[in-house]
């Protein structure tokens, strides 16, 4: 087999997901394990959460473990995930421990049977309420900490708990300052009784199993992306034409200044990563917008007239508004990833 470092995309995009080369030991993956559980032990939190290789960030319902995606194992795979998704979904060491804080949250849950406790269920829910297909966020809710994007604590308890254990967790984090005034406060104030009390406490679930590892997943690299693609795709209402028209000019005295479409597409690359992070919404999303603004510019021949810097701001601006009116519009529902 060659080395997965020199593979051509056309010939890694075919092999199977179990037939990658590819493990956590030995890689950065390594470190950032060690940091969480730095961070355990100095809670003295009795659980280290064993990981394996899949095809997605999870913890099991009943096993006291996480899932990482396969993609950060390796950085030629990390390489292609950033092509063919435009972002690595924890991709740097920040945001990899900030996923992982997460997960370690529901894996201590599960492994200290925290949702079973009356007082657990009246501040978070219940956890065996069915995960929604889709979730509707408030994004002005002070209901909810806020840690990974689209507001997610927002989609069921158990994130509403993993995603607060997470802020708690966070070293050097002043959560109780940051969190003032807030009734997510309340929420962060029983994380922290809760670990308080089961300090130094053997979990009760200790399974070490895994759900769907590498070696079990048969799709192909290729069909992984192409159902991935597919799951980041959503309707923004193609009304872009009268916005469009404001920002750039179809007078036939700027014929000679650079097209709108040119402009879009010399920018995209700059725009679109300032978008996702006011928004949250995912790149490869706002890539797909982008590509129908472009061709909307290119059918109405327009121009981009005067300071580069200026349009490309009073775009930015455009193609955010659009974005969080589709994404909490009154239509609108969110995938609970």
């Amino acid at each position: 087999m060659p080395r997965l470092s020199l593979m051509p995309d056309e010939k890694l995009l075919d092999m199977r997901l179990k037939d990658l080369p590819i493990r956590v030991e030995g890689t950065w993956l390594e470190r950032c394990l060690k940091e969480l559980y730095r961070e355990l032990d100095e809670r003295d939190i009795q659980l280290h959460p064993h990981v394996w290789l899949s095809s997605e960030w999870f913890s099991p319902v009943d096993i006291p473990g996480i899932a990482i995606p396969f993609f950060l194992a390796h950085p030629r795979l990390m390489r292609l995930e950033r092509k063919k998704i435009l972002e690595i979904e924890g991709g740097t060491r920040t945001e990899c421990l900030r996923i992982l804080r997460h997960e370690a949250g529901h894996a201590i849950q599960r492994a200290f049977q925290l949702h079973r406790r009356r007082k657990w269920q009246e501040i978070f829910g219940s956890a065996s309420k069915r995960y929604p297909s889709f979730y509707k966020p408030n994004p002005a809710s002070r209901r909810y900490v806020q840690h990974l994007r689209l507001w997610y604590a927002q989609s069921h308890p158990d994130e509403d708990f993993a995603e607060t254990f997470a802020v708690w967790l966070r070293p050097r984090f002043n959560w109780r300052k940051r969190y003032e005034g807030w009734p997510a406060l309340k929420k962060l104030e029983y994380v922290d009784e809760l670990m308080t009390e089961i300090a130094g406490k053997k979990p009760i679930l200790k399974s070490r199993g895994a759900v769907d590892p590498l070696s079990s997943l048969k799709e192909t690299l290729r069909d992984y992306y192409n159902h991935k693609e597919a799951s980041y795709s959503f309707e923004i209402p193609k009304v872009y034409d009268r916005d469009l028209r404001r920002l750039f000019s179809d007078s036939p005295r700027h014929h000679r200044s650079p097209s709108a479409a040119a402009f879009l597409k010399r920018n995209r690359a700059r725009i679109r990563p300032i978008v996702s992070r006011w928004t949250g919404e995912y790149q490869l999303t706002i890539d797909a917008v982008l590509n129908d603004m472009i061709a909307r510019c290119r059918a109405l021949k327009l121009r981009a007239v005067g300071s580069e810097r200026q349009l490309r701001m009073n775009f930015t601006v455009l193609l955010t508004a659009k974005t969080v009116h589709s994404l909490y519009g009154a239509s609108r529902k969110k995938f609970a990833l």
